[in-house]
């Protein structure tokens, strides 16, 4: 076993070797899951299913007396959107290609009656460093195989921006809602921010119910029509109304032909500066999952736990976050310091751990900021409301 590369609900991901190169293994503690053993064998049962070019490929898994072990491919490559930024130029029409990608696996997916659910650029990784390397799906941890073709889904499952507007107000949902995950994603890449931008649910349920995202002019005026067309099919609020992914393949800008040379590169190196501050997902979370995950490995020297933390984590996120308030850029440069300097024992954490928690912090003070501001305003409110009655 190598190092620790995440954590999740019921367990954490290691980097390990095998005879045939190194893998990604995902450590479920049975006690984590207990009366709920078979999720873990429908996520077997769907993995060992899937076989594509452009999704994860399951190699192996076993168990222990008090563990479950999956054994998925390693993508090495960088995700996404930290690829393009690598690159010198990056066009829309490499855009409309990279989509094709992941729209053929979306498309597999379906085809097999199987629902991501779960589609982000995060969720979007090269298998190599090689410049031609592949692109794969990966993360199928919420993904769901559907009994029927009409099945529909009840629970809760997504990331926040990237949901579609029938999970997020618990109508039940399917294959559309990965339609839906695809057009912000296809907008972001374009642009460099997302289509939708509240901050809150209720906000952002209602934004995305709207449907129609503005494409502003100062942003899209060189991107062509038919990326903007194949958008705005995606992102229709009624799921009935999306195209299928066998359809959305159809759509001509996929073929690149109509797509333009325009560099998105500059957009894009915006959005993932922005996202320091407000992509990381679970720093303390991460952090406090695999501290109560005890995840004791035969060898104890590769335990993951407090050697895993950044020291100064906190305090290198509120300095951050005030300086963000007061000089934007200042606040970015404070959180690629505090990410580039986090390390603490003999261990460093990958860049994507460390993002991971510095980012919980700044979202934990964030929403610790407006739930007071709120608080005072319900108290103000309140106060003069007592004074009429009085008067």
């Amino acid at each position: 076993m190598g190092r620790t590369l995440g954590a999740g609900t019921y367990g954490i991901v290691r980097e390990a070797d095998c005879p045939e190169g190194k893998v990604a293994v995902k450590i479920i503690l049975k006690k984590n899951v207990k009366g709920n053993e078979q999720m873990v064998y429908d996520e077997l049962e769907m993995l060992q299913k899937l076989r594509h070019p452009h999704i994860v490929r399951f190699h192996d898994w076993f168990e222990s007396r008090d563990k479950y072990y999956i054994v998925t491919q390693l993508a090495t490559g960088g995700e996404l959107f930290d690829r393009i930024c690598e690159y010198g130029k990056f066009t829309e029409k490499d855009a409309s290609q990279t989509i094709r990608q992941v729209l053929e696996a979306v498309n597999y997916l379906h085809q097999n009656n199987v629902v991501h659910r779960d589609l982000k650029p995060e969720n979007l990784l090269y298998l190599t460093p090689d410049p031609q390397s592949s692109l794969v799906l990966a993360d199928f941890g919420i993904a769901k195989m559907l009994e029927t073709n009409d099945e529909v889904l009840t629970t809760m499952a997504g990331s926040f921006g990237y949901a579609a507007p029938e999970v997020m107000l618990k109508k039940g949902h399917g294959k559309p809602v990965d339609i839906w995950s695809l057009g912000v994603i296809t907008y972001t890449l374009l642009c460099g921010y997302s289509p939708f931008r509240s901050e809150n649910l209720q906000d952002l349920i209602e934004e995305c119910q709207r449907g129609r995202p503005v494409f502003h002019e100062r942003y899209w005026k060189e991107v062509s029509k038919d990326a903007k067309d194949f958008i705005g099919l995606l992102l229709q609020p009624d799921p009935t109304d999306r195209p299928t992914s066998e359809e959305c393949l159809g759509h001509v800008w996929l073929t690149g032909d109509t797509a333009t040379d325009y560099n998105i590169i500059p957009e894009i190196r915006a959005y993932m500066a922005r996202a320091r501050l407000r992509r990381g997902i679970e720093i303390i979370k991460l952090a406090n999952r695999i501290e109560a995950l005890k995840m004791q490995e035969d060898d104890e020297e590769n335990v993951p736990g407090g050697a895993d933390v950044p020291a100064n984590s906190g305090e290198a996120a509120g300095q951050a976050l005030a300086n963000a308030k007061s000089n934007p850029r200042k606040g970015l440069e404070a959180s690629e310091s505090a990410d580039a300097g986090a390390v603490t024992g003999k261990r460093r954490l990958s860049r994507l751990a460390r993002g991971a928690i510095f980012r919980e912090v700044v979202l934990a003070k964030v929403r610790e900021m407006k739930e007071e501001e709120e608080k005072k305003q319900v108290e103000k409110a309140a106060t003069g409301k007592a004074r009429q009655s009085e008067g």
